[in-house]
């Protein structure tokens, strides 16, 4: 059996890159699919649902409510 796993870069994000959102600013027009915005869990980290792109807070990023 054959099993593949796909290497996809994680997206890192800072505070001020927040709300989160898929797809990003630098991902290809052609690859595009309806905005989702993403709910980081406890562990500062969260999937798209579409894509599957790995979106986490980079170390020490400082998040601010409001």
């Amino acid at each position: 059996m054959n099993t593949a796993t796909s290497q996809q870069a994680v997206v890192e994000l800072d505070g001020k890159d927040l709300p989160a959102h898929c797809p990003n600013p630098l991902m290809p027009t052609w690859s595009s699919h309806p905005r989702v915005f993403l709910n980081l869990d406890g562990s500062g980290s969260a999937k798209c649902p579409y894509c599957g792109t790995q979106y986490r807070l980079k170390p020490g990023a400082v998040v601010t409510g409001h």
